[in-house]
């Protein structure tokens, strides 16, 4: 498709950076081997790495309103049947990509993931979005916050925010059952589960609510005053909000929302003041040509992931079968800058291979929108 002729220049660049760092974390060449800022918070806390997919979903947001707001007709069919559409397609890619290479046991199937997150959150929170006033969109969003806290403090036992105890756990296992949930923590838990995806809602709503700012104050310096307040208001209410319902991207606890909320705020701020105000924007090519593919150039990476992971076995340094990942890594990247270094430029790698690739489709003016 052609790209559109009016950009919001500084949105595209974050969200480029954003799909740039969210391959970046997902393919180190080693998970046994990296620096501790590209690592996930084990439990609770917030490294810069657990700053992405909320960014993510923000971005989602603020692109909504750009997207909705010459929509006048409201919650119609065909503007209904849009939503519906769209996000059952991320949602069923999530699946097909969990499903690949489509000859695995799909006794163990793992119904949810990253993509079928943003199918979720962005089907509700568009629903939300075009059915509600600003006002009503906000405190909605309030309910919602403070709801799942109550959720969690009032069914989750002596222990409601530990791994094993938690509601969304629970309600996970009861509907789905253990063999379906992802397993990456040591027991069955879903950090893209179904109850934590309602708190992600919020995340996207707040980026809705932040484009509708920037469309009505443009250039004035009010909006990068109000942006840089609420992103300090939001880090810091996150914050304090810690100490009773603890910041954990794996429950996307409400302190989570807010906290990475301010974080989006500060960083869209920044990227609105050296763009739109100071000029400075001879760079952003670089991370909009992420920017214009951005869920494409994902997709496309944890599927070539897949590839080389599931079908392609080589011979390794000491004549043992391994996956063409393990072989890339140990045979041209280990050798060359150790395992922790050269985990990381195995990563970058990645990030480069599929830049260049949302290049060749930028340069060929194609614009894959999911």
């Amino acid at each position: 498709m052609p790209a559109p002729s009016d950009r919001f220049v500084a949105l595209d660049a974050f969200r480029g950076m954003t799909i740039a760092a969210m391959i970046l974390v997902n393919t180190p060449g080693s998970w046994s081997h990296v620096y501790s800022p590209l690592r996930h918070a084990s439990w609770h806390g917030c490294t810069p790495t657990d700053l992405v997919f909320p960014f993510f979903l923000f971005i989602t947001g603020t692109a909504m309103w750009f997207s909705f707001r010459k929509h006048s007709a409201g919650l119609d069919k065909p503007m209904v049947l849009r939503i519906l559409r769209r996000a059952g397609i991320i949602f069923g890619l999530g699946l097909l990509l969990n499903a690949f290479p489509f000859y695995r046991d799909y006794d163990n199937f793992r119904y949810f993931g990253v993509l079928q997150r943003i199918g979720i959150c962005y089907g509700l929170a568009a629903f939300l979005c075009l059915g509600l006033r600003p006002r009503r969109l906000a405190t909605v969003s309030a309910v919602l916050l403070l709801g799942y806290w109550a959720l969690l403090t009032s069914f989750g036992g002596d222990r409601p925010y530990d791994l094993e105890t938690n509601l969304v756990r629970r309600m996970d296992l009861a509907l789905f059952g253990a063999n379906h949930l992802y397993r990456g923590t040591g027991i069955a838990f879903d950090p893209e589960g179904l109850l934590s995806s309602l708190p992600a809602v919020v995340s996207v709503v707040l980026g809705y609510l932040t484009g509708r700012a920037i469309h009505q104050h443009g250039r004035d310096p009010i909006l990068l005053r109000r942006m840089i307040a609420a992103g300090v208001v939001g880090v810091v209410s996150g914050y304090a909000w810690d100490f009773v319902f603890p910041i954990n991207k794996h429950l996307w606890t409400s302190s989570y929302v807010i906290f990475t909320a301010g974080w989006a705020w500060l960083t869209l701020a920044t990227l609105i003041w050296c763009i739109d105000f100071r000029s400075y924007s001879r760079w952003t090519i670089i991370p909009n040509v992420f920017g214009m593919n951005s869920l494409f150039s994902y997709v496309l990476s944890i599927l070539w992931i897949l590839v080389y992971i599931h079908l392609v076995r080589l011979t390794g340094s000491e004549g043992q079968s391994v996956n063409g990942y393990q072989w890339l890594y140990e045979t041209l990247f280990l050798p060359l800058a150790g395992p922790l270094n050269g985990s990381l430029l195995f990563a970058l790698g990645h990030v480069v291979l599929f830049w260049a690739i949302a290049w060749l489709l930028y340069r060929r003016r194609i614009f894959i929108r999911i």
